[in-house]
């Protein structure tokens, strides 16, 4: 396999990381550092309670104001990840959901200073249960993680670090309060049409779960954390029980409004949106036949901490995923690591020149390499738009909205026309970069198309901003006619992108 030149790799081990979490209820910051033998030690935690979701008009916009509330929260943020180097920083169901979330992740970006990725939702419930697991006792009993957020709800079972099964479902307690409680008034068909409502969303995935079976179950995040609170220190149990959530529930309804709601250990601030999380764990509960559930103090940040360290220490979880697909689509491994190594060699050639200088990069067109022919599975006619969709919609691992697209689009431009703005959603900038990027994986197919064992001879890259020349051992182009005509074929697509190739 080849190796990329220390200028890719080569970086020290940092000290300090952190993991912000832009949730819809609330935003969470976690500063740990890191100690020999990659130990993580907690040393600071904030957390805001924003209510992003609730600034959601009826077609999905983000109201100026709750952009403004979330801006300031950010402020507060960045002035504490100033000295941090290595940050991660994911938005959840809100900016997933919102119309313009470009706009407000522009302006997040400015003020933290770092850039933010959004994730989907069965990634938002693997990191979850990685954050869980790292602070559990390690055992190999299966597990029932469950976290309900301001918009969605995350379902994992695990065993170990891994999770086996994982679900996002939209439902929270910031939508389902605002939906079915959105005067304050509690009253008991609107709780109950609010649980009927949990129990619905749970359906399609009610009998694989149950099948599948646990031997515990953990909560996690806000909303069960305060449940659990509340049972404790109401002294109603330990954990969290039927029996718990059924005193919980007379309360509320004999409290008739959210003003006058008095258990111990619920938060001011909890109180607008504890109604509908509370119908939402009910349903849960019902749904799923659970009889107690223990709290855990690890949720979504502690979880991209730990991520982050496994990219930081080669142990990316992207890698086997890549691993995965391939497997699943019957890819011609051979051939990807011909192109895969070729792309690689070019890159390492003229990363410097063309500012590509960048592990990331590398990364992106090594697995783009690899899975260049996954469309080849469903028909070989226009199979390089089938990869780019199976790349867009399928649930890939450790890999953030942006990197899913990112990979797609290489994809997707590997042969035929190349798009002029490659991806609608990036800078000018980011798309410079794809489109280099894009170049370098469409010549090193092109030099493999023959599928031949043999190896390519040395090949030297010359570059300017727009230009490329490759220069061939002398009469080995007159030697192999078929590639010097896809070299013509191929420079007569990048003169479309105004892009200048030549080779001699």
């Amino acid at each position: 396999m080849f190796k990329l030149p220390a200028f890719f790799t080569e970086h020290p081990e940092p000290e300090l990381v952190a993991a912000v979490d832009l949730g819809s209820n609330s935003f969470h910051m976690v500063v740990a550092r890191i100690t020999q033998g990659h130990h993580v030690h907690i040393l600071d935690r904030l957390r805001e309670m924003v209510r992003l979701g609730a600034g959601l008009d009826e077609n999905n916009y983000l109201s100026e104001t709750s952009q403004q509330q979330a801006l300031d929260c950010l402020a507060r943020f960045g002035q504490r990840l100033r000295n941090v180097d290595n940050v991660r920083i994911v938005g959840t169901n809100t900016l997933r959901m919102a119309k313009n979330a470009n706009e407000f992740l522009e302006k997040a970006q400015t003020t933290l200073g770092h850039p933010i990725e959004i994730i989907a939702g069965r990634e938002e419930a693997r990191l979850i249960y990685l954050g869980v697991a790292h602070t559990l006792a390690t055992t190999q009993e299966k597990r029932l993680v469950i976290d309900i957020g301001g918009g969605s709800t995350e379902f994992i079972i695990g065993q170990g670090f891994e999770s086996l099964h994982r679900e996002s479902l939209d439902i929270g307690c910031v939508n389902t309060s605002r939906r079915y409680f959105p005067n304050g008034e509690i009253l008991a068909k609107s709780l109950r049409r609010a649980e009927i409502s949990a129990l619905l969303e749970l359906q399609p995935l009610e009998e694989l779960y149950l099948k599948e079976g646990w031997d515990t179950v953990i909560g996690a995040s806000g909303t069960l954390r305060s449940v659990g609170r509340i049972i404790n220190q109401m002294g109603w149990g330990e954990e969290i029980t039927y029996g718990g959530l059924q005193k919980i529930r007379q309360h509320l309804l004999d409290a008739e409004h959210i003003d006058n709601i008095n258990l111990k250990g619920l938060s001011n601030r909890r109180k607008p949106v504890f109604v509908g999380g509370f119908s939402v764990i009910s349903g849960i509960f019902e749904g799923l036949h659970i009889e107690k559930m223990a709290v855990s103090d690890g949720a979504l940040r502690e979880g991209l901490i730990y991520d982050l360290l496994g990219r930081i220490t080669h142990e990316d979880v992207r890698e086997r995923t890549i691993q995965t697909l391939s497997t699943c689509y019957h890819v011609d491994v051979k051939q990807a690591e011909r192109v895969e190594e070729t792309a690689l060699l070019f890159l390492t050639q003229i990363a410097k020149t063309w500012d590509l200088v960048n592990e990331e990069y590398a990364h992106m067109l090594s697995w783009a390499a690899r899975l260049h022919e996954i469309g080849l599975s469903i028909s070989h006619d226009q199979y390089h738009k089938h990869g780019e969709y199976l790349l867009n919609y399928s649930d890939l691992a450790g890999f953030t909205y942006s990197e899913q697209r990112l990979l797609a689009t290489l994809v997707r431009a590997h042969r035929k026309k190349i798009p002029q703005v490659p991806c609608q959603q990036c800078s000018d900038d980011e798309n410079n970069k794809i489109m280099r990027l894009c170049i370098l994986l469409r010549l090193a197919i092109l030099l493999h198309r023959s599928r031949s064992y043999l190896a390519l001879p040395e090949i030297v890259l010359q570059t300017t901003d727009n230009s490329l020349l490759l220069q061939f051992p002398n009469n080995w182009l007159t030697q192999h006619p078929l590639t010097q005509t896809d070299l013509e074929q191929e420079q007569a697509y990048l003169t479309e992108i105004k892009f200048n190739l030549r080779f001699e």
